[in-house]
């Protein structure tokens, strides 16, 4: 599944293109896309009312926290009475220009391509969204192989006040779409705090990488990002969050963002073709990588084996040399 990396990268690609571009029609080619994995069958009516929605709105630019990303959007079309995509009630007469957004989650395949409008169609492509604007005339295209993926028009809310990792700056009031609206500030947020967040997961009597990947309290960090920072951080993956020192906590929070940060550099992390960036291309971070998918292999810094070991239902990287594990009471 793109981490926030990947998702990054295609928000950069996009913002680029989209910014200030008018939406001149949607078109939906697959009602799934517009549900949930638990919930497929999307009646007609939903998909009428997201095409309505969009059309003739402009896209005020690409936002992002952790792995969700929205458009938040202004002008026509964005009146109707119905949330589009989510099938939520909504009075006409209060929706007002800017508060609500194109949301748009890549799932585990999902892709964001921009294209001109006489280019093949992707077998995969789920919708087309036909786009005018500085950056020209052309079609924003999402394709996704497993749709696990979701598009939808939601409301912009202000982030849960409360939000770990927030210092009470503008990153806990910051609006984002109502789908992102239960997740924490991702590192690269104004107002994310890593000694608050390190205070919040030294709380929890879980292992270090679950809280890691606990959305509610940093999101965006997937199993790449918490395997590599990890090693990064010489922290065990099983080591019990409650009994680790808040320096070390703080330790692999701070690698966590220079992990992730290093792989922005290249477009984040590619292993198939189902992640690539809004022009086609994959990310080359794979190639940096130090632990994750290098089962047997030898430790960059010690020469030992990486093992991989299931910790939480996912397959963890882990060297026992660097990363030594955690000492019983």
């Amino acid at each position: 599944m793109p981490e926030l990396p990947e998702v990054e990268s295609v928000r950069r690609g996009l913002s680029a293109w989209l910014t200030g571009s008018t939406i001149t029609r949607a078109r939906v080619l697959d009602a799934r896309i517009l549900g949930t994995t638990s919930a497929r069958d999307v009646p007609t009516e939903r998909v009428v009312s997201f095409e309505r929605a969009l059309a003739g709105a402009r896209i005020a630019s690409v936002e992002r926290r952790g792995k969700y990303m929205w458009m938040p959007l202004a002008g026509a079309g964005l009146a109707g009475d119905r949330l589009a995509g989510c099938g939520e009630a909504r009075d006409s007469e209060a929706a007002e220009v800017g508060e609500r957004a194109l949301a748009m989650h890549l799932g585990m395949s999902g892709q964001a391509r921009i294209h001109e409008a006489e280019d093949p169609l992707h077998p995969h492509t789920r919708a087309v969204f036909d786009v005018a604007g500085p950056a020209g005339v052309g079609q924003l295209r999402f394709v996704d192989q497993r749709i696990f993926g979701h598009l939808g028009v939601e409301r912009l809310v202000p982030g849960v006040a409360g939000t770990p990792g927030a210092t009470g700056t503008s990153g806990e009031r910051r609006l984002v779409a109502e789908s992102a609206r239960g997740a924490g500030l991702d590192p690269f947020e104004d107002g994310f705090s890593v000694p608050v967040v390190a205070r919040t997961i030294a709380r929890k009597n879980v292992a270090i990488k679950s809280a890691l990947l606990d959305q509610r309290v940093v999101s965006g960090v997937g199993n790449i990002y918490a395997d590599e920072a990890l090693f990064e951080a010489g922290v065990h993956p099983a080591a019990r969050a409650s009994r680790l020192r808040i320096s070390r906590i703080e330790r692999v929070l701070e690698a966590a963002r220079d992990v992730m940060e290093r792989a922005l550099e290249v477009g984040g992390t590619s292993f198939d073709a189902l992640y690539v960036n809004v022009n086609g291309e994959s990310g080359y971070f794979e190639r940096s990588l130090h632990v994750y998918g290098r089962e047997g292999q030898p430790c960059v810094r010690c020469s030992t084996p990486i093992t991989r070991v299931v910790l939480g239902g996912r397959s963890t990287h882990v060297c026992e040399r660097c990363q030594k594990p955690q000492r019983l009471r």
